[in-house]
């Protein structure tokens, strides 16, 4: 099979013919439909953040596909099922699993960086992890409900616990923070949308955001958004993943409000923690999203309560997939996937 391979940080990704994996005792072989291109891969790329299992290893975490073959064990779909993985495999034994917080599983093992992923004609994935796309969710489009479509949905409903009539901050609209707003705008809640570019604010709009800032033609953002909600926003969602956006969205806040941290960033932010105190404010962070969580985000998409196709606005094939991170580099798509 044709796969993308990652073989160190600095270098283009070699697309090269490997073997087509064999899928072992309770896994399944998928022909891959699509893969997004996620700025985590970005990480790994340009700013020299180590894979868990070191390349050459095949990247890519959103991945759609039809089963292809099954391995011993694996009865559960029929061949040519139409499926959706999530981006990280969980164990189910562990003390997170077992209290409902897969997401954050011990021994959770992340496509594309514990193992190999869908930058790929065929991967191999466990049976129990798959999750059925049905007729009404375009099979391609719904490789990103894996990453960008969960992962908000987690930030938003399980961290942020936003309610109906919350104003709610979100501070950085690329693929994530959009999706950010479109869930939470879904919820009903007042969103006030934060970017740097017109063009991120203008899709922020489009999917259900309130307000707009533009981050370069206010003096302070915070003092905007406390100005526009009469005290603070209820939460703040940042997802960008730098210190200086996470004070701003820390800033944002009412007394009371919440903090979620969605974006990664290596780097320490600077706290007042007496501030935290006094005015009660929570800081939580936000990873991934839990699997039992997948099913009703698929009905999400399934009904049209969170748009998906016209998210998606850039596609390349295998064979140009660095094309696709230079495009991703240069803050292009919304969102982009790659079809082997």
């Amino acid at each position: 099979m044709r796969a993308a391979i990652f073989h160190g940080a600095h270098r283009p990704l070699s697309v090269e013919e490997v073997a087509t994996p064999e899928p072992g005792e309770g896994q399944v072989l998928l022909r891959v439909a699509a893969c997004g291109v996620c700025h985590t891969d970005l990480h790994y790329l340009d700013h020299g953040t180590p894979t868990f299992r070191a390349p050459p290893l095949i990247l890519g975490h959103e991945i759609s596909g039809t089963v292809e073959a099954a391995g011993p064990g694996a009865s559960r779909f029929a061949g040519g099922a139409r499926v959706l993985v999530p981006a990280v495999l969980t164990c189910g034994r562990c003390r997170m699993c077992r209290t409902g917080r897969e997401n954050i599983c011990e021994h959770g093992a992340m496509l594309g960086n514990d193992v190999d992923g869908g930058y790929a004609e065929y991967v191999v994935v466990p049976e129990k992890d798959l999750f059925l796309l049905p007729d009404e969710v375009p099979l391609a489009e719904g490789s990103i409900i894996a990453d960008a479509i969960t992962t908000p949905y987690h930030a938003v409903v399980r961290r942020g616990r936003v309610r109906p009539g919350d104003w709610v901050v979100v501070v950085g609209c690329g693929g994530i923070g959009l999706n950010v707003v479109q869930i939470a705008a879904a919820l009903g809640g007042r969103v006030i949308a934060v970017d740097v570019r017109a063009d991120k604010l203008e899709w922020a709009r489009r999917l259900g955001a309130d307000v707009t800032v533009n981050a370069r033609e206010v003096e302070r953002v915070d003092r905007e958004v406390r100005r526009i909600t009469d005290g603070g926003a209820d939460v703040a969602l940042e997802a960008v993943g730098k210190p200086t956006t996470q004070e701003l969205a820390f800033a944002s806040l009412r007394t009371g409000g919440r903090l979620v941290l969605v974006g990664y960033s290596p780097d320490a932010m600077s706290l007042n923690a007496g501030r935290v105190m006094y005015r009660e404010i929570e800081i939580v962070g936000s990873l991934g999203c839990r699997p039992v969580d997948y099913p009703r985000v698929i009905d999400l998409v399934r009904r049209g309560r969170v748009r998906l196709g016209e998210l998606i606005t850039h596609r390349f094939p295998l064979e140009r997939i660095n094309d696709a991170f230079d495009a991703l580099r240069a803050g292009e798509p919304i969102r982009a996937v790659v079809t082997p």
